[in-house]
């Protein structure tokens, strides 16, 4: 049961709460990186209780079990919350409708709610005026909310509509709140000190003795850790952050290591190995019989597409601040997965769950990299330790070394066709790190084949929307990856290169078969069987993403293509987002210029069309898009590290150069604006960009490119094989 007078107001449901004072506080348990989810979510709320949005407030709440699975990643946010905040705000219109036409002496029926009021005639009731009256009680059921009749998308006031995000003003005046601003009284500084590796690290000896001659410095921890995720740590204290980082560097340590951590090079040659082998991995998705058929084919297309390692570099450094309080212990951190860390740092603790309490900040970049905050760890461990409050920061390099990066991968694509160019056959195998087995493998899936489970994070994307036969995806878990880095999340996850292999391999058949590779995709997408889409989530399946292709081919000039002046390509690509079952169309036209000398690319523009279903709040869907295209185009020409004795290659921002202001092409996106189920927008706009680059490269100098990110060592040499 839902519902009730609270000691504030009423709340139809927990989502939110209605003051006397006519304020609506919306409870947001996602995390705010940038993407102003709380003004997304909160604009949902508000479309169905027919809001006055100057009347809403946006609080985002702490891990109170009673908001169930926290968690903000995989572009699920206003995808997987809508239906649900949807009915919560219908819930208090009904309620307030009944309430306020009994003020108001006048059938149900006859009345309005709109803008905060109930109307009647020339006649109103504010919502404030109702809450205050104590009139509105009414309780909702889950088959209540269930059984509710939404509104027609035709009477919406809000979504699809423009506004300005409820944290812009505190961003930029200084008031918001990130983890690193966060002080209380008491409270110390630390600095971690890193073994090695991560994995197989004990301490031998260490010696602060240079580090006690700084003023300030008052000791250095070592960390047990029952959880085992700090395997070697030692912590650094003292009164301030300099005074820590400085004595962190002067402590002495020596270690005892495991060894076993490998490189980028050994890490790919042993995925390279596993996709040859027949005996590897298990099937995501199978339809058919493609090993039969190729087998049997005269020819085979094959391709073998690799990328390297890629760090998250957020601007904002790792940090949590940790203390006591009484019996709880309080946690203030950037987290964008609260429900997966707080079990590990309340073991680390040796507490039960129920006094652990994480506070929300705001993030300064997530990306991926806050969906496990096993850097908690060694705060509460630290601060346990001191027996005072403690804030943890990594520098920069310290929040390199041990960073979660989206691991190397190689895949191989087989793909056999008929005379016509439809695909007969299509098999794709992908050998990487797989996030979810090392920091929720309760989420891994079952294989088709029955061998063992996979990691549907670490495939996503290959399971694409042409047209085929039959097909084969099959995800394979790369062992030498997970004993050298933890495998994470990264924006877009495995789409980010699952799609450079299925777009680049699409581009690569349509030149074989002598088609435009525009033409060819098109011929691919006719919507069959489950590439027709469904309700609610994708409907029209694979013919939206065809309408957002024939868009951006108008947009981008493609039928000029032609005219470009010599050194100069056009080139497509299609994605779909994070996972089929919440689709986010989206179609790329790249134009790029090649030094045919140096094999520097440069992006003059990119192009791009979205289909996204209804926007909750546009602007913000705008940026979201801005910014992931913006990575993308940093992932595939300027990312990207290498791992040397399992640490990577570069620390700091000196030597690992995302893509700065002056590489920065023009950029032409549109929303296909419709009615449809909102999708997820946080990283369907990075997916599409590198093979799009890619396949410029090819139509501007005929070199083709399988490797990320795409060096101009790399073109040169592709432009004279």
């Amino acid at each position: 049961m839902f519902g009730g007078v609270s000691s504030g107001g009423y709340s139809p449901t927990l989502w939110y709460e209605i003051g006397g004072d006519g304020r609506i506080l919306v409870h947001v348990t996602r995390a705010e990186m940038g993407q102003h989810i709380g003004t997304a979510l909160a604009r949902v709320i508000a479309e169905e209780l027919e809001a006055n949005w100057d009347h809403v407030e946006v609080v985002h709440v702490d891990t109170d079990p009673r908001w169930g699975m926290m968690i903000t990643g995989g572009s699920w946010s206003v995808h997987k919350s809508f239906d649900q905040l949807s009915r919560a705000g219908a819930a208090g219109r009904i309620a307030l409708l009944d309430a306020g036409a009994r003020m108001l002496g006048a059938p149900a029926k006859e009345c309005v709610a709109r803008d905060s009021e109930i109307r009647h005639g020339s006649r109103s009731v504010g919502y404030a005026d109702i809450v205050a009256s104590g009139k509105v009680t009414r309780q909702f059921t889950e088959a209540d909310l269930a059984s509710i009749a939404l509104k027609p998308a035709s009477e919406r006031r809000l979504l699809n509509h423009d506004t300005v995000a409820r944290d812009v003003p505190s961003k930029v005046n200084g008031t918001a709140v990130y983890g690193i601003d966060r002080k209380i009284d008491g409270m110390v500084f630390a600095r971690p000190i890193l073994p090695p590796t991560r994995y197989g690290n004990s301490i031998l000896s260490w010696d602060d003795t240079a580090a006690r001659k700084v003023p300030g410095y008052l000791r250095t921890v070592v960390l047990e850790d029952p959880t085992r995720t700090c395997q070697g740590w030692l912590v650094a204290v003292a009164e301030s952050w300099p005074v820590a980082a400085k004595a962190a560097d002067l402590v002495e340590v020596r270690y005892k290591s495991a060894g076993g951590a490998a490189s980028d090079e050994q890490m790919l040659a042993e995925g390279a190995r596993l996709v040859e082998s027949p005996s590897t991995g298990g099937v995501f998705y199978q339809d058919g019989d493609p090993l039969t058929r190729i087998a049997e084919a005269h020819e085979v297309y094959e391709g073998t597409y690799r990328t390297h390692t890629v760090l998250h570099m957020h601007l904002e450094p790792l940090n949590a601040l940790a203390w006591q309080d009484g019996k709880t212990w309080r946690v203030h951190a950037g987290n964008q997965w609260q429900s997966i860390t707080l079990p590990l740092v309340a073991k680390a603790l040796g507490i039960d769950q129920a006094d652990l309490v994480f506070e929300t900040s705001y993030l300064g970049g997530g990306f991926g990299r806050r969906l496990y905050c096993e850097h908690i760890v060694p705060a509460a461990l630290a601060a346990k330790a001191m027996g005072r409050p403690l804030k943890l920061i990594f520098a920069r390099s310290d929040d390199t070394k041990f960073d979660q990066p989206r691991s190397p991968t190689v895949q191989k694509i087989r793909s056999v066709t008929d005379g016509t160019g439809a695909l007969l056959a299509y098999d794709h195998r992908c050998a990487a790190g797989w996030p979810t087995a090392s920091i929720s493998p309760e989420f891994l899936t079952p294989s088709q084949d029955g061998n063992g489970s996979v990691d549907q994070f670490a495939i996503s994307g290959a399971d694409h929307w042409y047209d085929s036969a039959s097909q084969r995806i099959c995800a394979i878990r790369n062992d030498l990856v997970h004993t050298t880095l933890l495998p994470g999340y990264l924006r877009s996850v495995a789409p980010g290169y699952t799609t450079w292999a299925v777009e680049t391999h699409i581009d690569e058949l349509a030149h074989k078969l002598g088609r435009d590779p525009a033409e060819y995709r098109l011929a691919l997408l006719g919507a069959k069987g489950r590439n027709g889409g469904a309700a609610p989530h994708a409907v029209g399946g694979a013919k939206r993403l065809r309408t957002v292709m024939e868009r951006v081919l108008e947009k981008a000039g493609w039928s000029g293509r032609g005219k470009l002046p010599p050194g100069k390509g056009m080139g497509l690509a299609l994605g779909t987002g994070q996972e089929r079952e919440m689709p986010t169309w989206i179609a790329t036209v790249a134009q790029v210029a090649v030094d045919t000398q140096s094999g520097t690319v440069m992006v003059e523009r990119l192009t791009s069309v979205v289909d996204a279903g209804t926007l909750a709040h546009p602007d913000g869907a705008l940026a979201q898009v801005e910014g992931s295209m913006l990575w993308g185009l940093s992932l595939a020409l300027f990312e990207g590290t290498e791992y040397e004795k399992g640490l990577p290659r570069d620390l700091n921002l000196d030597t690992y150069t995302p893509v700065r202001m002056t590489d920065v092409p023009e950029m032409d996106i549109e929303f296909l604006r419709n009615d449809h189920m909102p999708v997820g927008l946080g990283e369907p706009g990075v997916v599409s960009i590198a093979p799009a680059i890619g396949n410029a490269i090819f139509a501007a100098v005929g070199a083709r490119v399988r490797d990320l990110p795409i060096r101009p060592a790399a073109v040169r040499a592709a432009m004279g094989a």
